[in-house]
C-alpha cells in the first residue's frame, strides 16, 4: 500500500467528502428531471453542463499558474474559510434543530412537482433543471478542488478525491434509480465545514507568511479546534432558553 503524505491525504479526504455532498444534491435534481420526462433529456442537460465545466477548468488552469503563490494561497485561503464557515454554520443549526435537516427525498418530490407544473414546456425545463444542477454543484466542486489543492501541488490529489466521489454517486444513483436519502448528508456537511474551515485558516496563514510550527499537522489541529467549537455551539443552541417573566 502506498502511504500518502499528510497534506495529500487531507486534500483527497476534503475534496471527496465535499464532492460527495454536491454530487448527491446534483443527482437528485437530475433524477427528478428523468422521472418527470426521460433519462435522455436529463442526460443531455447533465452532459452539456459537464462540457461547459470542462471548458471552464481548462481555461482557468493556465491563469492560476501566473498568480504568485503567496497571493494564490491568501486568496484561496480567505475564500475557503468563508465557504467552510458557511457550511459549518448551517450544519450547526441543523444539528441543533434550529433549522430542518436536508432531505433528498423531499428535494426530489419538490423538484418533480415543480417541473410537472409546466407540462407544456416540460422537455426544455427538465433539461435546463438538469443542466443548472450539474453546473452549479460542479462549480462548487471545482472551487473546492482548486482551493484545497492549489499552492502545494495537490491539485491532482484533490481531483482524484472529487472524481471518486462523483463516480460513486453516479454508479449508486443509476443502480438504485432513486434519491440517495441514506447518505448521511447532514453529518457529511458538518465534517466538510470543519475541514474546509481548517484548510482556509491554514492557507490564509501560508499566504501571510506564517510558519506553522507543526507543518501540515497544523491542519489537523485547526480541524480539531473548529470541531470542538462547533460541538459546543450545538450544545449551547440545544440548551433550553430561559423565558423572562
Amino acid at each position: 500500500m502506498i502511504a500518502l503524505p499528510l497534506g495529500a491525504a487531507a486534500a483527497v479526504s476534503a475534496a471527496f467528502l465535499a464532492s460527495l455532498v454536491e454530487a448527491v444534491e446534483a443527482f437528485t435534481i437530475v433524477l427528478a428531471a428523468a422521472a418527470v420526462r426521460s433519462w435522455r433529456v436529463a442526460a443531455l442537460g447533465a452532459a452539456a453542463a459537464l462540457a461547459l465545466l470542462a471548458i471552464i477548468v481548462v481555461a482557468a488552469g493556465p491563469l492560476l499558474e501566473r498568480i504568485p503563490i503567496e497571493w494564490l494561497q491568501l486568496g484561496v485561503g480567505v475564500s475557503l474559510l468563508v465557504f467552510g464557515v458557511r457550511w459549518l454554520r448551517k450544519a450547526i443549526l441543523r444539528a441543533a434543530g434550529v433549522i430542518a435537516l436536508h432531505d433528498e427525498t423531499a428535494a426530489f418530490t419538490a423538484g418533480s412537482a415543480e417541473l410537472r407544473r409546466h407540462e407544456s414546456r416540460l422537455d426544455w425545463l427538465a433539461g435546463l433543471a438538469s443542466f443548472k444542477a450539474v453546473l452549479l454543484e460542479g462549480l462548487e466542486v471545482a472551487f473546492i478542488v482548486v482551493a484545497v489543492g492549489a499552492g502545494r501541488g495537490l491539485l491532482f490529489a484533490a481531483s482524484v478525491g472529487a472524481v471518486a466521489a462523483c463516480a460513486l454517486v453516479t454508479v449508486l444513483g443509476l443502480a438504485l434509480r432513486r434519491p440517495l436519502a441514506r447518505v448521511p448528508e447532514n453529518q457529511l456537511k458538518f465534517a466538510v465545514g470543519v475541514m474546509l474551515s481548517a484548510f482556509g485558516v491554514f492557507w490564509t496563514g501560508e499566504g501571510l507568511g506564517v510558519a506553522w510550527p507543526l507543518g501540515d499537522l497544523a491542519i489537523i489541529v485547526l480541524g480539531a479546534l473548529f470541531l470542538a467549537v462547533a460541538l459546543l455551539a450545538v450544545v449551547a443552541l440545544k440548551r433550553p432558553r430561559q423565558i423572562a417573566p
